[in-house]
């Protein structure tokens, strides 16, 4: 399930998190052996440019984003080839779905490049709550404590946090922001569940998620 963005109607949410339970992802708050790390490695520590490498072994999608989004990514480079791909590219997985939103297209190419199976599947219903709501949305984003394993048959597991705070749904009708306050739900945790393809791209193939996760509290 995703928790990402100010809040949509309580009706859209239980129709995302419905969406984006996956089979494949165990049950969300990071106790389960089904790809999620249950000895978690850090994904390594600050650095004075934490945000992890753009990709460059195969092309990816251009990833053009409005104005008023911004991120923050506190994943640092940990120094080892695979553990900062799958870092790279699931930051712009992260993008790549906002892009979607944004563009109101719940097919856009961008996302699908990074998401297959029942994770782009999934991926597509919540996006498309968004179009059918005439909702996009728009604030700051920050991503944090990243816990990453990457296993020899190039699968991986990825843990990590995201601050909503001064995150919202902002509906295309009036350009109403719909504002909410600040609580613990505010700070969610994510486990995703990758597979590396052909080409080198780290493909998202299931996420969990849990809000007011007590690891993500500042």
């Amino acid at each position: 399930m995703i928790h990402r963005r100010g809040p949509l109607p309580a009706s859209l949410v239980l129709i995302a998190i419905s969406a984006l339970t996956l089979s494949s992802c165990g049950t969300g708050d990071g106790s389960d052996g089904n790809g999620n790390p249950t000895v978690a490695e850090t994904a390594g520590t600050p650095s004075a440019s934490p945000t992890a490498p753009e990709p460059s072994r195969t092309d990816r999608p251009r990833i053009s984003l409005p104005a008023d989004l911004s991120y923050v990514f506190d994943w640092p480079r940990t120094g080892d080839k695979e553990k900062d791909a799958v870092l790279a590219d699931s930051e712009q997985s992260i993008k790549a779905v906002d892009l979607a939103i944004v563009s109101q297209n719940a097919l856009d190419p961008a996302y699908l490049h990074y998401y297959e199976g029942k994770a782009a599947a999934g991926t597509e219903k919540f996006i498309q709550e968004y179009v059918d709501q005439k909702a996009t949305i728009t604030g700051n984003y920050r991503f944090y404590e990243p816990r990453l394993a990457v296993r020899e048959d190039g699968t991986a597991a990825l843990s990590y946090c995201e601050d909503q705070g001064r995150a919202y749904v902002k509906y295309l009708r009036d350009n109403k922001i719909r504002k909410t306050e600040v609580t613990a739900k505010s700070y969610v945790e994510y486990h995703t569940s990758l597979k590396k393809d052909a080409d080198g791209v780290w493909k998202v193939q299931g996420v969990s998620s849990k809000s007011g996760s007590a690891a993500c509290q500042p």
